[in-house]
């Protein structure tokens, strides 16, 4: 009794009975469903029934509620009103909602569709890919008119440009240069080689030079030899002294002069074995014939090989010391195939070796070798270096750079040959009027002649360049994209070229592009890319049209 009283107390308070009102609302708002969650639930099933069934299917089942017993009117009213509400909320989506797209305002103004595997597939409204059977997507065509476009170009916005980082740089006319890397070492110059060598058959007696890498001049003692041969040829030579004396008082002129004949003749025999003229003058004024012959050097330099021992005997002909003058050597290089165009006699060629890192030595390319080499596949390139310090021995290795500027019509362009003479046996005569070497004698040629561009093409003769990154390259085409000049928007047009050599980071354009022209050197590919988007021409497709893809998406 008392809690029943105390209850009908607290329940007589209106701030309670309040709060009790608030909590319960709370929980029934908590607990209530959604009404749009469950409108678009129904809508979403009524629309799937709907593309499974014909339109006037709907309308017979609108009729058929209304026409249900009366236990059932109110459920056939309801569903009226809700498929009526699903037709007007289908009247307010575009078509594109049923193809599964996620972009309804793209759909709306999209006027073409495509399949996104196979571009070329082009359908006015929605639909499946007759090739791979994916459905097609709708594809936003630009505001501009398509007809007056080319076939290869692209308009994008300014912001698109800027995403793209595309960056253009004219097609300008100057001298591209090539640096052509070779390897090779230093060898003995041929031309300074000299050998000394036995004249006429003999024995050894004494090697004044017993070993190789001594320093020699030119009229050095080199071998002590005895030779029968000359033993007698000196004798008849004072024998024939002797009568032309007796017979400078004869007043018969005829003998005389046969005397002094046979002495001359004398005297020639000797010098042609190998005696010199000091040689025989000794010999005539000692009256007495010396068994040893004393062979001196006939040039200046290092001897390189020693080929007899003392007591050995020798024929003629036989190779005693040779002697290596190293005041000038040679740097024999081997350069590859692709790297001839590039090299010329005549060219100066820099050269590191190990021995002397950080400095650097020149020379001349005084040959180039006419035969590749079938095993190295490279060619033998000469060069002619000056060593009067000596500090550059045979056998060294050398890494050689040469700069070449290529001009016009496989031209080297080197200022400093322009109108000028030069040697064919000697590259270091260089003269401005023709004329006769002055080693050699041989009759100087033009520097034309020798692949060097000429004083008229060395003015307005530049060829057009364009940078490496420009060039988008196949293996048998070469498509360059270019930035149309004062168009409205960013438009890039594509255009097939003709490539001549490339030179370091410029490749010659021998047609297809004119001076002044700006080229795209960044984000070429990414329009190219774009363009077989929209099955338009492009690198790898000349004709367009066609699927970029290999995709086998098999049969449905």
């Amino acid at each position: 009794m008392t809690n029943q009283t105390s209850m009908n107390t607290v329940l007589r308070r209106p701030a309670v009975i309040a709060a009790i009102a608030v909590v319960l609302l709370i929980a029934l708002a908590a607990f209530w469903p959604d009404p749009s969650t469950k409108t678009t639930e129904t809508q979403i099933d009524e629309a799937e029934a709907g593309e499974s069934m014909p339109g006037d299917m709907h309308a017979g089942h609108g009729t058929m509620n209304a026409d249900a017993p009366a236990e059932h009117e109110g459920h056939g009213a309801m569903a009226m009103d809700t498929h009526a509400g699903h037709e007007g909320h289908g009247e307010m989506q575009s078509p594109a909602t049923h193809a599964g797209s996620s972009h309804p305002l793209e759909q709306q103004s999209a006027e073409v569709w495509s399949c996104s595997m196979h571009p070329h597939i082009k359908r006015d409204g929605p639909g499946q890919c007759p090739m791979c059977g994916m459905d097609l997507i709708p594809v936003q065509q630009e505001p501009s008119d398509m007809d007056d476009q080319e076939p290869r170009q692209l308009t994008l916005s300014t912001a698109q440009r800027a995403r793209m980082r595309i960056a253009t740089v004219p097609v300008e006319r100057r001298y591209p240069t090539a640096e052509i890397r070779l390897v090779g070492k230093v060898s003995y110059d041929e031309t300074r080689l000299a050998y000394i060598t036995a004249w006429v058959p003999g024995r050894i007696d004494e090697l004044f030079v017993d070993y190789t890498g001594v320093t020699v001049r030119k009229g050095d003692h080199m071998v002590g030899l005895y030779s029968p041969e000359l033993l007698s040829a000196q004798e008849e030579l004072l024998q024939a002294i002797r009568g032309m004396t007796e017979l400078s008082g004869s007043n018969v002129e005829s003998l005389r002069r046969s005397a002094a004949g046979t002495v001359e003749a004398a005297r020639d025999k000797l010098r042609l074995w190998g005696l010199s003229s000091e040689q025989i003058a000794e010999i005539e004024r000692s009256g007495k014939a010396s068994e040893q012959v004393t062979i001196f050097s006939p040039a200046s330099g290092v001897v390189i090989h020693r080929n007899a021992q003392e007591g050995m005997y020798v024929d003629t002909g036989t190779r005693i010391f040779t002697v290596a003058d190293l005041d000038a050597v040679w740097v024999q290089l081997d350069a590859y195939e692709s790297d001839l165009q590039w090299l010329r006699y005549g060219q100066t060629v820099n050269f590191t070796t190990e021995a002397y890192p950080g400095e650097r030595f020149n020379g001349v390319v005084s040959f180039i070798d006419p035969v590749l080499n079938p095993q190295t596949r490279t060619v033998n390139v000469r060069v002619n270096v000056d060593n009067k310090d000596g500090r550059l021995k045979p056998e060294m290795f050398v890494r050689a750079e040469v700069f070449a500027r290529f001009a016009r019509h496989g031209q080297i362009f080197d200022e400093s040959l322009v109108g000028k003479w030069v040697s064919p046996m000697h590259p270091e005569i260089i003269k401005d009027e023709p004329g006769q070497c002055d080693i050699c004698g041989m009759d100087l040629v033009p520097a034309e002649s020798l692949g060097y561009a000429s004083a008229s093409a060395s003015h307005g003769g530049a060829p057009l360049v364009i940078p490496a990154t420009a060039a988008l390259l196949t293996g048998k085409r070469a498509v360059v994209y270019i930035e149309q000049r004062g168009a409205e928007r960013p438009t890039y047009v594509g255009r097939e070229v003709v490539l001549g050599p490339r030179a370091g980071d410029s490749y010659v354009v021998e047609s297809g592009l004119s001076e002044g022209d700006l080229v795209v050197v960044s984000g070429n590919f990414k329009i190219d890319s774009a363009l077989q988007i929209q099955a338009k021409p492009s690198m790898m497709n000349p004709e367009g049209g066609g699927s970029g893809g290999g995709h086998d998406h098999g049969s449905r």
